[in-house]
Parts: structure tokens; C-alpha cells; sequence
């Protein structure tokens, strides 16, 4: 208990730390300011950018929101930026309730909303096509916030942030906002150097501490042993938040004692109960595996997996109810998984809301639907979704509507929904947290395997557990699964390396803006600015570093080498430029053998006796098979001790001649012992008429000494360092100056391909778009202009098909089509050879594929591969769509979950916007936006933001 001079002391610091805008803003919230929040604030009330890197949930955004403040009391504009357009709606709603909607705007690919407020959210993509644009929205900006700034590691969109944070004018200051990242000091750096002054605060504490559990069976265990005394009982654990008390087992087992992991110089010691459970479940899994019959294997019948079962779905969240520790987010990587744990939940009669809840759930979730046409609902199983969200549950992953995972977001944060199945992509910066996070299996598909989690990733999984202001404790909990390692567990739970990487690339288009606005020069440099060349330039130190210490080292080998009756550095090459030439003749033979050997082994037929020089079956053999037909020959020979093997041409090192040949039996068979046996026997007999002694091939001898070494050891014997006496010393010296000059020569490679390789790709990029017409030194092209108004990853493949009037004369509805290809990203499962409307469609899309393996080419002499190749898996979709056809019917023959369909329809019609707005030609422009207008209908043109 504190004193009150002790409180008052800390009360001081607080104001000292503080100001009047700060007190006034934190009077907006209802808690006090951490002293990393009151830190960022203060530097960017005194006109310092700032970097904020800290946990999930430990009030980032509270930061940014002191600049929207800031901005709106200088009347100043300030822009918040967020990588995804359901946070950009989610932050447009919490501002709009302190702020009104006459002081906040929207701006995403789906929604435009009072552009041009003072304050302004926004997809980071929005802003950087402003800054290309030179949109005057951007007069009076002050701020702009990019949340989740971690984001630009993305591989796929990571390069727009750093366009971003290039190209902003350095009169706005920038708020970054990112989770805890290990590199935050590097980062922060790089952004001194291209942003100005810009204050780096790191806080890595949570505000609410996280327990590491693990699930065995129906029975949570802690995952981190707690200090016990040497004859401790039973000792009961604390009441969690909202929950009821519950003991464990604590006595200390002198058999066991606790494994250990060390993390950040803390010694952490791993509950020994887990590491006694991981070798009694493997144990009995070997023990089953052995026991197990021949005939069971035959059957087919599954072997126990593990002692220790993950218990079911339901089984889970009512374990989690009866601990407290609900809400709760399982994480399952698989959409699938995530809908089939909704329906197990359902099934089960597992209910976890009352009925004044329920009731609450209904008229919430029908009052946001109310707008899509109830046809449309019948078709995504409205009433389903409602009736498990009535329980307390639901799913949450990309392949559901929009509008369902904003409602579940909601009903979640409002503590009506109390267990979510989610896929990953839930922990990607949407404000969800929970009491407890589920890991079902700590591995999941990456596109290529299934491969484990990164400890960053299970950082960013489980930092949505502990609900600030509202939990005492968050808590993760990881399900048991066969093979599960304790110690791999603790160490995700314990390591903190999340490093920042950038991802950035130039792009065609980002290279015709950039030329056309500032030239190729100012180009070049502005993007040798860009986060990726920074850690290029910063790996690059440590091996100039090395560098210079190898020249130093080659210098002072050099001096040792030195001789008094020549240069003996002079002498030494000639003796390395002879080592080298009777080596590459050694291999040259060593080839002409193997290949006399290869031609000799295809002229062998069944019945040929041998001789194998070499190997584990050296001796003699007969030829049963010839194997030609593989793609080397490998004869099938069985050996005068009975052994059948394949053979090829490195078991001969000089060709192989047959010394006899003998007949072998039809009824002969290779896996008949007796065959094996009564047919090497006869083998033998052969042998011994022949003597015994076949005639080997010998190995043809050179025709002569050849030339160049005859003239090189003619010139070493004449040169004057060839009589001194101290020759050998001299030569080791110089043999090592020759093994160090190579190191030096790959590291000095290393070097130059790290330094300005960000410049080198523009530089190429620009050679591709001269080829084409698009550039002409600082000059763009009426058809790079084109260019410059595209943003895809097909972006030169679209402004080709506008100049070359691919598109001209389509239907609205054939254009829809042909622009699909445009935009989807296939799946795994998707059928290889996709439905596609014939006629002019067909006939398009084959002239768009020809066109875009023109393009590959001409990226090919340029070592350039940005263009991928454009997929038909969406077309017949998007055709039937565009026609008008109903949704049922397109997403049953699709098989397509809604989410997806309406997420790439929207994708598609932002294409056709951007066709509409690149194109010269009235035609397609026309023909473009009505394109636009079929496609946005429905369910697809529900704007679901509130």
C-alpha cells in the first residue's frame, strides 16, 4: 500500500510528463494514459514524427488519435491510414461517434464518404495513388497515421507503404503505429533518415500479462512451472477474472525436475507434468505401433495416434466456460475447419447466451441485413448463421460475407458472441480481443506445406487474448495434439523475434509516375531511400568490413611470397595456370571415360557375361535386362553370388566388354530364389571354361603430352625462382594469397550485387517500359499515361490490351469476363481447366495470354518476372454474374464460398473502374462502366459500412 506522499510524488511525475492538450485529449478516454502513450504524444504535440512499437492491445492507437486531435484544433487536415478496408471502417465508426460525420470521412475501394473532411480514413493503397495523382484533397494535411505500418513485410502490398512514407511532402508528420517488431530501432532509423525527426518509442510490456496453458485431454495446464517450496501440498490457484477457483496438482516430484529455456536472459522452467505426459504419450504410441498385427495393417485400422486425445470442439469451450475463460478466439487455418467447429458447437446444444441475449443478436444481425435482399440471405444461410450467432457462436474467416464478419466483429466486442472460430487473418489488425486465445495445432498451409508457426506469428495470434480494462489476465491455450513437444511450445511462447523485413520492389507503374512527376534521375534516387536498400546497405557494412580485412591479409601474403632472385607471385601463377590445366585434362578424360563407358553398357544385350570393376557387387555378372528404356542405360544383372541389382555408369570406370554370352531360361524369374540360384550356377561353370580370367577393357592412353602444358612447365623450368632454395616456403605463401584472392573476389561479388540493387531493378523496369514505347528518357508516352492510372499487378498488361484495342467492341458483359482473368487468385483446389464462354470471350482471352507471353518475354531480356500469369478460374463466374443470372445458381455451380465471390467481384469492378478511368477511346470507357454497374449489384454493391 502506498502512502499518500508516494502517490502524490507519482502524480507529479505524471503532469511533469504530460501537458494541457494531453490532459484535456485523455479526458476523452476513460483510463489514464500509459507513460509510453503520454511519451508519443508529447513529441508529436513538439513537432516530432513518431514510430510506436508495442503489443497487440496495449493502446497503439490512442497515439494516432491524439494526431487527428491535434489537427483538428490547428484546423489541419490529418489522414488515417489502415492496411484493410474493414479497419478503415471499423476506425471510421469510433471517430465518427467522438467526432460527428461532418469532421470524418471515408475513403476505401468500396466506399466514399465526405472526402473531404478534416479527418480522413483510408486504405494505405487510397493515399498512395493520391500522392500520384496530385490529388488536391491533399492541400492543408498535416498528420497522417498509418496503423499496422508493420505491414509493408508484406510481400504482396508491403512495397505501397514504403511509396507512402517516401513521397509524403516533408511538412506532414507521420504517426506509425506497429506491433512489437525486433528491428523497431532500425526502423526507426530509417525513418530519420527519410522522414526527418522522428521519435522512437518501444514499449514491449503487455498491459494485460498473458498465461501460457496447454489443453491435455479435458485438463488446462499451466506451461511455465510456478516456484514451489520443497514440501508444498496441493496449492489452489487464484481466482481468475470472471471466473471460479480451481485447483492443481502442485507437488514437487523429486524424479522430475522442470526443463528449462532461456529467453531474453530470463530462465524459464517448463511444467514438468507436460514433459512427463510428452514421454508417456510416445511410450504408448510405440508400445501401440509394435502390438499392432500385420493383419490390422492389411485392414487398413488406424493405430492409436496418441494416449491423450484433443477433446472436441464443444468439449473445449465448455471447459473454457466452466474455467472462466471465455470470450475465447480459436484459432483452426482451414475456413472449413472454422464452419465445421460452428456446426459441432450447435449440434452439441452448447449454448452460451440467455435468452435476453439472444434476443439482442436477432434484431442487431436482421437490422444490418436489412438491406440485402432476403433471396440473396436465403442463399448464404441467413438463418443458420443467426441461430448459431443466437448461441453465442460463430466463425469469422474470409470466405464469409462482409457484412456477417463486421456483425460478428461487433456482437464480439459488445460481449454478446463468446466463442469465435477464426482463421489467421482475424489477428491482422481488426480490434477483437478476448479473455483466451485457442491454438488447435500450431502448424498450418502456407500456400506450398504445412509448415509451423513462426514465433511471430503465434506472437500475433495470441496477443488478441487479455482484454484491456476489462481482464486481469489474458490467457493462450494450445490443444494437445500427438507428437506435441513442450519444449517447442514454450519456446513460440517465449521468443520475441518478429524482425521487420521490407518487401519493396519497383513496379511499372509506380516507375511511369515517378518518371513522369521528378525525372529518372531524382527517380533512382528517391527510391535508393526506400526501407529495403537501407537493410541492403546496413548488411552490406559487415562484409565491407571483411572485405578490408582480407585486402590487408592478401597484401601482407604477398610481402611473405616475396623472393630475391624474381617476382615470385609471377612464378606461383604459372605453377597454379599448370595445377589448373592437368586438372581440367584429368576431368576432361574422367568425362571421355564415363561417356566410352555409358556407350559401351548401351551395347549390352540379355545374356552377356561381364566384369564390374568396382562397387559393393564387383565381379562378374550376367546382362538379363538391358534398361534402355530409362533415361541412362542401367542394366539389370544378376552376379555369380546370386544377387540381382541394377547397375549404371558409375560402377565402371573403363567400358565394360562382354568376355562370353549364355542363355537365359524363359521360365527365368529375378524373385525366384531357385532361378537366382540354378542360373548363377550355370554362370559359374561358364566362368571356369572360359579359365576364370576374362579380359578386361583397358582405358585408351592419350595420344600425347598435351601442348599448353608442355609450354608451361617450359616456362616455369626457365624462370629465375625456380632455383631458389627457398622455393617451397615462397609457394605456400602464395597458395594461400590464391585461396584468400578468391574468397575476397566472392565477397567483393557479394557487395556489389547488395549495393544499389533497388536502383539496378528500376533501371530495368525502365528498359522495359523504353522497349515498349511507354518512356523516352524522362519523357512518358500518351500510353504510359495510360499506365500510370493502372494499379495491379497486371498493370503493363493492361495498358497493353487498352493500346492494342483488345477490349474494343466487347459487350459490357464481355468485358466483365475478360477483366476477370485480370484479377483472381486462384486456390489450391480450383479445376485446372476452368469453363469459359465461347466465342468472342474465348477469342480474347487466348489474344490476352498471347499477349501476356510477349510481355514475359521481353521481361526475360530485361531479368525482370513482375507479371504473372492472368487466370480464367473467375470468368465464367463474373460472365454469368454480369448477365444478370441469380446468385444461387452462380455460387452452387462455382463452388465458391460468398465471401470469396463477393470479395473478387468487388476486386473486378474496381478493375473496370480503373479501365474506364485509364482508357482514351469513348468506346471502352463506356462499355467499362457499365461493365461496372452489372458487376456491382446485389449483394456484391451491399455497402456494408455503418
Amino acid at each position: 500500500m502506498s502512502t499518500h506522499a508516494e502517490r502524490y510524488a507519482a502524480f507529479r511525475r505524471r503532469k511533469s510528463a504530460s501537458s494541457a492538450a494531453i490532459e484535456a485529449f485523455q479526458g476523452l478516454y476513460g483510463f489514464e494514459f500509459d507513460p509510453f502513450q503520454i511519451r508519443a504524444c508529447k513529441a508529436l504535440e513538439y513537432g516530432h514524427g513518431v514510430l510506436v512499437a508495442a503489443p497487440t492491445g496495449s493502446g497503439k492507437t490512442v497515439v494516432g488519435e491524439f494526431a487527428v486531435h491535434l489537427a483538428l484544433s490547428q484546423g489541419t487536415k490529418c489522414f488515417y491510414t489502415t492496411p484493410i478496408k474493414a479497419l478503415s471502417n471499423q476506425k471510421y465508426n469510433d471517430l465518427v461517434s467522438r467526432y460527428g460525420t461532418e469532421k470524418v470521412g471515408l475513403l476505401t475501394g468500396d466506399n466514399s464518404v465526405n472526402g473531404e473532411a478534416p479527418v480522413v480514413v483510408m486504405t494505405t493503397e487510397v493515399l498512395r495513388n493520391m500522392l500520384y495523382e496530385g490529388s488536391a484533397t491533399l492541400g492543408g494535411l498535416a498528420y497522417v497515421v498509418m496503423d499496422e505500418v508493420h505491414y509493408l513485410a508484406d510481400r504482396f502490398r508491403g512495397a505501397v507503404w514504403e511509396e507512402v512514407i517516401i513521397h509524403l511532402p516533408e511538412s506532414v508528420h507521420m504517426v506509425a503505429l506497429s506491433a512489437t517488431v525486433s528491428n523497431a530501432e532500425e526502423f526507426g532509423e530509417w525513418l530519420q533518415q527519410v522522414r526527418g525527426d522522428t521519435t522512437v518509442i518501444v514499449d514491449e510490456k503487455r498491459p494485460v500479462p498473458l498465461w501460457q496453458h496447454v489443453m491435455v485431454g479435458g485438463r488446462i495446464h499451466d506451461l511455465f512451472a510456478e516456484p514451489v517450496e520443497e514440501n508444498a501440498s496441493d496449492q489452489e490457484e487464484g481466482r481468475r477474472e470472471g471466473g471460479r477457483k480451481r485447483k492443481r496438482d502442485r507437488r514437487r516430484d523429486q524424479s522430475w525436475r522442470p526443463r528449462e529455456i532461456v529467453v531474453g536472459g530470463q530462465r524459464l522452467a517448463i511444467n514438468p507434468r507436460l514433459s512427463r505426459i510428452a514421454e508417456e504419450d510416445a511410450r504408448t504410441t510405440q508400445l501401440a505401433h509394435r502390438r499392432r498385427a500385420p493383419q490390422a495393417r492389411a485392414r487398413g485400422t488406424m493405430r492409436p495416434r496418441t494416449r491423450y486425445a484433443p477433446p472436441s470442439r464443444p468439449t473445449i469451450i465448455e471447459k473454457l466456460d466452466d474455467e472462466g475463460l471465455l470470450p475465447a478466439i480459436t484459432f483452426i487455418f482451414s475456413r472449413a475447419g472454422c464452419d465445421d467447429a460452428v456446426r459441432q458447437c450447435v449440434a452439441a446444444g452448447l449454448v452460451l447466451t440467455t435468452p435476453e441475449e439472444a434476443a439482442q443478436i436477432r434484431e442487431y444481425a436482421e437490422t444490418r441485413c436489412a438491406d440485402i435482399p432476403s433471396a440473396d440471405l436465403a442463399v448464404l444461410g441467413f438463418e443458420g448463421w443467426l441461430r448459431a450467432l443466437e448461441s453465442g457462436i460463430s466463425a469469422h474467416h474470409a470466405g464469409m460475407l462482409p457484412t456477417f464478419k463486421e456483425i460478428v466483429e461487433d456482437l464480439f466486442c459488445r460481449g454478446l458472441i463468446r466463442a469465435v472460430f477464426a482463421t489467421e487473418t482475424l489477428a491482422l489488425g481488426i480490434n477483437m480481443p478476448a479473455r483466451t486465445v485457442v491454438m488447435e495445432k500450431l502448424d498450418k498451409w502456407n500456400g506450398e506445406t504445412h509448415a509451423q508457426l513462426t514465433p511471430g506469428e503465434y506472437t500475433q495470434l495470441t496477443g488478441r487474448a487479455g482484454r484491456r480494462g476489462i481482464d486481469v489476465e489474458g490467457h493462450a491455450v494450445v490443444v494437445w495434439q500427438a507428437g506435441t513437444d513442450p519444449e517447442s511450445v514454450a519456446s513460440l511462447a517465449g521468443t520475441r523475434t518478429y524482425p521487420l523485413n521490407s518487401s519493396f520492389q519497383p513496379s511499372y507503374n509506380m516507375a511511369v509516375n515517378l518518371v513522369g512527376q521528378v525525372g529518372r534521375r531524382r527517380s533512382r534516387s528517391m527510391l535508393e531511400e526506400s526501407f529495403a536498400q537501407f537493410q541492403a546497405d546496413r548488411a552490406v557494412v559487415g562484409l565491407v568490413k571483411q572485405l578490408r580485412k582480407h585486402e590487408e591479409a592478401l597484401e601482407g601474403y604477398a610481402a611473405s611470397a616475396e623472393c630475391h632472385m624474381g617476382d615470385f607471385m609471377e612464378y606461383a601463377s604459372l605453377r597454379r595456370a599448370l595445377s589448373d590445366r592437368e586438372s581440367m585434362l584429368a576431368r576432361s578424360r574422367s568425362a571421355r571415360r564415363r561417356d566410352d563407358a555409358l556407350e559401351s553398357l548401351e551395347k549390352l544385350r540379355p545374356g552377356d557375361i561381364i566384369r564390374i570393376p568396382s562397387g559393393r557387387f564387383s565381379g562378374h555378372a550376367v546382362v538379363l535386362d538391358p534398361g534402355l528404356k530409362l533415361d541412362l542405360p542401367a542394366p539389370l544383372v544378376l552376379t555369380a553370388d546370386k544377387q540381382v541389382k541394377r547397375i549404371n555408369a558409375s560402377d565402371f570406370t573403363i567400358p565394360v566388354h562382354p568376355s562370353g554370352r549364355m542363355r537365359i531360361p524363359k521360365s527365368f524369374s529375378a524373385r525366384s530364389p531357385r532361378s537366382r540360384q540354378d542360373l548363377a550356377s550355370t554362370l559359374r561353370n561358364k566362368l571356369r571354361e572360359q579359365g576364370d580370367t576374362p579380359r578386361a577393357g583397358r582405358a585408351p592412353r592419350d595420344a600425347g603430352e598435351d601442348a599448353e602444358v608442355l609450354r608451361l612447365r617450359s616456362e616455369l623450368r626457365a624462370h629465375p625462382c625456380h632455383g631458389c632454395d627457398e622455393r617451397e616456403d615462397h609457394a605456400r605463401w602464395a597458395e594461400r594469397h590464391f585461396h584468400l584472392r578468391k574468397e575476397t573476389e566472392g565477397l567483393r561479388r557479394r557487395v556489389e550485387g547488395r549495393s544499389h540493387v533497388i536502383a539496378r531493378t528500376f533501371d530495368r523496369v525502365c528498359g522495359v517500359l523504353e522497349d515498349l514505347g511507354y518512356l523516352t528518357d524522362d519523357t512518358v508516352s500518351a500510353d504510359g499515361a495510360q499506365l500510370a492510372k493502372v494499379y495491379s499487378e497486371l498493370d503493363l498488361l493492361v495498358a497493353e490490351c487498352l493500346r492494342r484495342g483488345l477490349w474494343k467492341d466487347l459487350t459490357p458483359v464481355d468485358l466483365a469476363a475478360c477483366a476477370a482473368a485480370l484479377v483472381y487468385e486462384p486456390r489450391r483446389n480450383d479445376d485446372p481447366f476452368p469453363r469459359i464462354p465461347p466465342g468472342r470471350i474465348e477469342e480474347t482471352l487466348q489474344e490476352m495470354l498471347r499477349l501476356w507471353g510477349d510481355l514475359n518475354d521481353v521481361e526475360s531480356r530485361h531479368r525482370v518476372s513482375f507479371l504473372r500469369q492472368p487466370d480464367f478460374g473467375f470468368v465464367w463466374t463474373a460472365h454469368r454474374w454480369a448477365r444478370g443470372d441469380r446468385l444461387d445458381a452462380i455460387l452452387r455451380q462455382a463452388d465458391m464460398p460468398a465471401g470469396d465471390f463477393v470479395r473478387t467481384a468487388k476486386m473486378l469492378g474496381d478493375m473496370l473502374s480503373q479501365i474506364a478511368g485509364a482508357t482514351g477511346d469513348p468506346e471502352v470507357r463506356s462499355t467499362a462502366r457499365k461493365a461496372t454497374d452489372l458487376v456491382l449489384r446485389g449483394v456484391v454493391a451491399y455497402s456494408s459500412f455503418s
